[in-house]
């Protein structure tokens, strides 16, 4: 018997011997990039699925079964196709799983992902939750998608979420928080406020400039997910200038903001991005969020990074403040040191960011 792993996020080595032993499956071998230091990228089928509404199959029912109740139609994805917005598609990846019982998993939309407000979702058999996969679970994964502000052109192999791999307890604790960043500044360009996490606050202020965000626009055009650095961003985003700190945000409108704090992942921890749970006012940041180990660290070419925001209001118009608190970062001990930290050495497209919209567009 394989024996388990240290308590804590799995790396990339780890990543790699669960697919040897055959605890990771897939329909192709792994393409360079896939593993990531702390994370796997997960890949598209050859087929999706519009269904009526999103769904979760619900215990002792699999995904299957509930796709024969709400599908719609079924796109071929092989020579490319359109996922409209506002539409709801369930697309089987090419990788399934036969966790050992000691081994959980979490999946989550990749950066450029949430970027686009491409809402993706893992779903499995049995399951009550969406991105959560329990210990032991053996079968099939499918991406739920929904593309809410750009419709986008996909094919089989993208990879628009990605799974990361826990043995037993990984969380770290507010004190174990606090001790951490006294020895490695987890935060820098703000008070670090540790509540259920570490809380990050909105940059309304920039230095030497207004420009403080993006809104997407409502009618626009399609975005292809393979070309990179080819978009004009005036064609699909709204540039959001204020002078006094405040932004209002319209009901329905997405936004792309960003942390006044720089973030630092030590290359022994990983972090995912929540709610913050005192949560006041009519909005809420949607998180696109596994953060690396090396994550604006010196080492890995960086000096902390600041957190995209990616934000939507809901119900009523809201003011927005400057500082004003929107998420937490949400630590985790890795079980072991990954091989390569993010930024260093593999394709990093957000280290030492600020401001930026996804990787698809110009600038």
């Amino acid at each position: 018997m394989t024996p388990a792993p240290p308590p804590g996020v799995l790396p990339d080595s780890a990543i790699e011997a669960l697919a040897a032993q055959g605890a990771i499956l897939s329909d192709a071998p792994f393409v360079a990039g896939q593993v990531q230091p702390a994370s796997l990228d997960l890949r598209l089928g050859t087929v999706a699925y519009r269904v009526r509404a999103s769904f979760l199959a619900g215990a002792g029912r699999t995904v299957a079964e509930r796709l024969a109740n709400f599908e719609m139609h079924r796109v071929d994805l092989t020579p490319g196709a359109v996922l409209e917005k506002g539409c709801v598609y369930v697309v089987p990846l090419m990788e399934s799983l036969a966790l050992p019982t000691g081994v959980t998993a979490v999946a989550n939309a990749k950066s450029s992902t949430g970027r686009l407000d491409l809402l993706t979702r893992t779903i499995t058999d049995s399951g009550t939750e969406f991105d959560r996969i329990a210990a032991g679970y053996h079968g099939p994964l499918y991406a739920e998608i929904c593309p809410r502000s750009f419709s986008v052109l996909v094919r089989p192999g993208m990879r628009l979420n990605q799974i990361r791999f826990r043995s037993g307890q990984s969380v770290l604790d507010d004190d174990t928080l606090r001790a951490l960043h006294d020895s490695d500044i987890l935060v820098s360009g703000g008070p670090a406020v540790i509540d259920d996490g570490l809380g990050f606050s909105v940059d309304l202020r920039p230095e030497g400039s207004d420009l403080v965000g993006y809104r997407a626009k409502p009618h626009t055009g399609v975005v292809d997910l393979d070309l990179i650095g080819h978009y004009d961003p005036a064609e699909f985003w709204e540039e959001l200038h204020t002078k006094d700190g405040q932004l209002i945000l319209d009901p329905g409108a997405f936004y792309i903001l960003v942390s006044r704090e720089a973030v630092h992942i030590p290359p022994a921890y990983a972090a995912e991005m929540a709610p913050f749970l005192a949560m006041v006012g009519e909005f809420r940041v949607h998180y696109a969020g596994f953060f690396d180990p090396g994550f604006g660290h010196s080492h890995a070419g960086g000096t902390g990074s600041r957190g995209v925001l990616e934000v939507r209001c809901h119900e009523a118009p809201f003011v927005l403040e400057h500082g004003q608190i929107v998420g937490r970062l949400v630590y985790e001990r890795m079980s072991s040191l990954p091989r390569q930290l993010y930024g260093a050495g593999i394709a990093s497209n957000y280290q030492g960011q600020g401001l930026k919209l996804s990787k698809h567009f110009k600038g």
